[in-house]
């Protein structure tokens, strides 16, 4: 499941707590009506409500709002047992009643009775509870048949690593894919191998490996008196890639980011990550995305079939230039763009290698011999990218986003630390396009895109957006 969609449903799960909230507050009013001095329905619903009422129930839903995040009903729960989410549910309820039964005793709402209160607490807690039940059985099942996988490497090949490793497998629910262990060479690893473990990474070179596979996840099962410098590295390095830690204690001290802890068939697991900020802005982040996108599609739809025509009567070839390109965690997908160049412009390129004017690992010639002659304007505009709107609808680029970047390109990245710009979602536009584009250095670039990753905020992205226009219009830095 992506993080958009997660979010999503977050935010639906939050609608559905408070409705059911109010729908037992409502039936818990209809089971007392009898003893307060509505003597009928007509009589109990033709009360005047006052502007105090409303805010005071309003403050009501905020307040239970606040309580159900704080004893974290809406974390991740791919770990968690169903019996902690019951207590965390009961005990939430719970204090929710109690901030009611405060609220009735300082306003004096002669409705809410002690009757009222436990009635209230157990049709709430039921429904919660089942809801949550039912949600949990219905993310099993997406899992068990491969749905919302995620890719965990396991770092440790000892029996506690083994004993991880066999949790995960048995639980097909918790959709978690195990790419393999990673540990140095030692007399045990023969052994290890033997029962039809996957040793794929040491731990000398794990930053490689991080940047040349798909790792959701890693989890730590070393022992920490005799490798924890080597785990602490390994904890870095994950920082540095924007890959999340899982480890099976909690020696770690962790200086940024979020660390959660889980409990799995009673091992401890401590969470470590260092993702961008969930939450409301980035909801509105990927639905401006979705909006935008589907917006400018519907609008453009004459201009975009104009320009496809033109890029094939302009020169031999297809009208759009796909291209393999590294994503989000390093997965790969189609981008789409208008073709601007020669056909075999790919294969071109082996030739053009000695050329290249960029530094850093990307490839660029100001004066592009494959370029053609619309490919051009096509550029300088940047009408080019108008197709990857496309991609942003398919869930694998975002309006504001560092740059895909080519395979070829990423495999030339020599520094780790590089890789953490590839744990957010890709975008046609971010810092490095509104100062200078082509004409930044590569080292400048990358520090745009970092700069963008530990700022991010709706504002930045607003801002940039906002800024793009103009850069494009004054054709700054295009090639």
């Amino acid at each position: 499941m992506t993080n958009f969609r997660r979010q999503i449903l977050i935010k639906i799960f939050m609608l559905f707590d408070l409705g059911i909230l109010a729908f037992s507050y409502v039936v818990a009013a209809v089971g007392i009506w009898h003893l307060t001095e509505f003597s009928s329905f007509a009589a109990f619903f033709s009360m005047r409500i006052k502007l105090l009422n409303i805010l005071l129930f309003l403050g009501l839903f905020y307040s239970w709002h606040l309580i159900f995040s704080a004893f974290g009903l809406y974390g991740s729960k791919r770990l968690g047992g169903r019996k902690q989410e019951v207590v965390d549910v009961l005990k939430a309820a719970s204090v929710a009643v109690i901030v009611l039964a405060m609220v009735a005793l300082i306003f004096r709402v002669r409705m809410i009775t002690p009757a009222f209160l436990v009635e209230f607490w157990a049709i709430a807690s039921v429904n919660l509870i089942l809801c949550r039940l039912l949600m949990r059985e219905f993310l099993a099942l997406l899992r068990t048949h491969g749905r919302n996988a995620r890719h965990v490497l396991i770092v440790g090949t000892n029996p506690r690593a083994e004993e991880f490793a066999r949790t995960i497998a048995g639980r097909p629910e918790l959709g978690y894919k195990l790419i393999g262990f990673a540990d140095e060479e030692w007399e045990g690893n023969r052994h290890f191998e033997k029962n039809g473990k996957s040793i794929v990474a040491g731990l000398d070179h794990f930053s490689d490996f991080l940047r040349a596979h798909v790792v959701d996840e890693v989890v730590i099962a070393l022992p920490m008196k005799s490798f924890y410098s080597q785990a602490a590295r390994i904890v870095g390095e994950c920082q540095e890639q924007g890959v999340i830690v899982r480890a099976l204690n909690s020696l770690f001290d962790f200086e940024q980011g979020r660390v959660d802890a889980n409990e799995l068939d009673l091992t401890q697991v401590s969470t470590y990550s260092t993702n961008l900020c969930e939450g409301r802005p980035l909801i509105f982040k990927h639905l401006l995305d979705l909006i935008a996108a589907s917006t400018l599609l519907i609008l453009l739809a004459p201009m975009l079939l104009i320009v496809a025509m033109l890029v094939q009567f302009d020169s031999p070839g297809p009208a759009f230039f796909v291209q393999e390109r590294v994503g989000r965690n390093k997965r790969k997908f189609r981008m789409y763009k208008f073709r601007t160049m020669a056909a075999d412009a790919e294969k071109v390129q082996l030739d053009l290698e000695k050329l290249n004017e960029a530094d850093g690992p990307v490839f660029k010639i100001k004066e592009d011999p494959r370029i053609t002659r619309l490919g051009k304007y096509l550029r300088k505009a940047s009408i080019d990218e108008l197709p990857q709107l496309l991609n942003i609808l398919k869930g694998e680029m975002s309006l504001v986003g560092p740059r895909p970047l080519p395979i070829r390109d990423y495999q030339g990245f020599d520094q780790a630390w590089l890789s953490r710009r590839f744990s957010v979602r890709p975008g046609i536009t971010c810092l490095w396009q509104v100062n200078g584009r082509s004409a930044t250095t590569f080292g400048r670039w990358m520090e745009l895109d970092m700069q963008y990753i530990d700022n991010w905020s709706l504002w930045l992205d607003l801002k940039i957006l906002a800024k793009t226009v103009p850069a494009v219009l004054a054709g700054r830095g295009a090639a």
